[in-house]
């Protein structure tokens, strides 16, 4: 027997017969004796049009009630699965966030994980053989008592808590994928799905373009060393063996994986802006005043390549934003344009960064090389590059993306 927590996402319980379909998986685990909680989204567009109708009632709308609007698509979801599941003759209860409790701070749409509280969890699996059906993506601030939502993607995050809070044996995020590929199988057919990943490899993965998990949830599934398995809720429920290892990948430790390759993926993001500050004063204290101001905008800045200085009097800058902050980012600078000293800026939307991820990059040189020698021989140009223990990324014009995650998903076997 094992406790599990089983997280399915909007795609999965988007209409009532897929609410059915994930009661029966949930009936699987429950009648192979393990012990579960399910962690459920909103259905499918239902966030969506929670946010609509909260900028529609005033665009310059209060955050608190902002989340106690859309934090209900999940309260819905829950209710509809516990009723679902009370009809199949499995017994089983809703819990918001508020209930368990599930502690956060008081980021109002973007709130953080303090604590939760699992002990009635655990007494009702022991007691009355209960599933619990909890609401994702929200938890509630203590000392104001007022519902606290953690951002796009917050189910994941709140099951993996929930995972450690009860110590559970593994966390199942049921998606409309059935595990974590080489690349995008859409960019590349032959990419491969992984039986398994590293946490630090899949964080890079999360937060470099892939969309499969929330990068928080892999965070605090490595901090408090959750086992976090990616598969499809479009399986079958009566073709999978609960007893048996499931279909689809397991995020773990690294020391769990046997043999590691030198290159574990590909990941990309289109999702880019290039902004180029032209003759700046080369002197110290430029960069913060450049980057000071954009940090206090909550723009990220990625990939930041300073030019040499050649007559030692001014220097370029140029650096990454994400491309929804573009025009914002070039605003504020503008407006810092006398405290910076720079004379223009040179932009761009058109641009998309590479990234060749793996830990087994720790030991073996040359593998940077190998890849800009690669792309230099398929014509592509390198505006920019960043480079990590386990990953390295390129910056290039957005219409060789393709091109390039195909010659580096060869280059390195990946499609073997």
């Amino acid at each position: 027997m094992a406790r599990l927590v089983m997280k399915f996402g909007g795609t999965s319980v988007a209409d009532i017969d897929r609410i059915r379909n994930v009661a029966h998986h949930v009936r699987r685990e429950v009648e192979a004796g393990h012990e579960v909680a399910v962690v459920v989204s909103a259905m499918s567009g239902k966030t969506n049009e929670l946010v609509g109708w909260c900028r529609a009632a005033a665009p310059l709308h209060d955050a608190r009630e902002y989340d106690a609007v859309v934090a209900s698509g999940e309260q819905v979801t829950s209710g509809l699965l516990a009723i679902t599941l009370e009809g199949i003759g499995i017994n089983a209860r809703s819990w918001q966030g508020w209930q368990l409790p599930i502690l956060t701070s008081n980021a109002h749409g973007s709130a953080r994980i303090l604590d939760i509280n699992g002990a009635e969890l655990i007494k009702r699996f022991k007691e009355r053989k209960e599933v619990a059906v909890i609401s994702g993506f929200q938890g509630v601030h203590k000392d104001t008592g007022r519902i606290t939502t953690l951002g796009r993607g917050g189910s994941d995050t709140s099951a993996v808590a929930i995972a450690a809070a009860i110590q559970a044996d593994r966390c199942d995020i049921y998606t409309d994928v059935d595990g974590v590929y080489t690349t995008d199988p859409r960019v590349v057919p032959r990419a491969r799905r992984m039986d398994r990943i590293a946490f630090e490899e899949m964080l890079e993965f999360a937060s470099l373009g892939a969309k499969v998990l929330q990068v928080r949830s892999v965070e605090l599934g490595m901090l408090h060393k959750v086992k976090i398995f990616v598969r499809s809720s479009f399986d079958k429920p009566e073709d999978i063996d609960p007893h048996g290892t499931p279909p689809g990948t397991l995020i773990c430790d690294e020391e769990d994986i046997v043999e590691q390759q030198t290159v574990t993926g590909i990941a990309f993001s289109k999702d880019e802006a290039q902004i180029s500050v032209r003759h700046v004063p080369d002197k110290p204290g430029v960069a913060a005043a450049i980057f000071g101001p954009l940090a206090e905008a909550s723009i990220n800045v990625d990939m930041i390549v300073q030019n040499v200085s050649a007559d030692g009097a001014t220097t370029d800058l140029t650096f990454t934003v994400p491309s929804a902050d573009f025009q914002r980012s070039v605003d504020v600078l503008n407006k810092s344009k006398a405290a910076i000293g720079f004379d223009h800026i040179d932009g761009s939307i058109d641009v998309a960064k590479v990234s060749v991820i793996g830990i087994g990059m720790r030991s073996h040189a040359g593998v940077a090389a190998d890849a800009f020698k690669a792309l230099a021989g398929r014509g592509v140009n390198i505006r920019a590059i960043t480079t990590s223990e386990i990953k390295f990324s390129v910056l290039i014009d957005a219409a060789y993306t393709e091109l390039a995650v195909r010659t580096l998903h060869s280059l390195y076997g990946l499609d073997k």
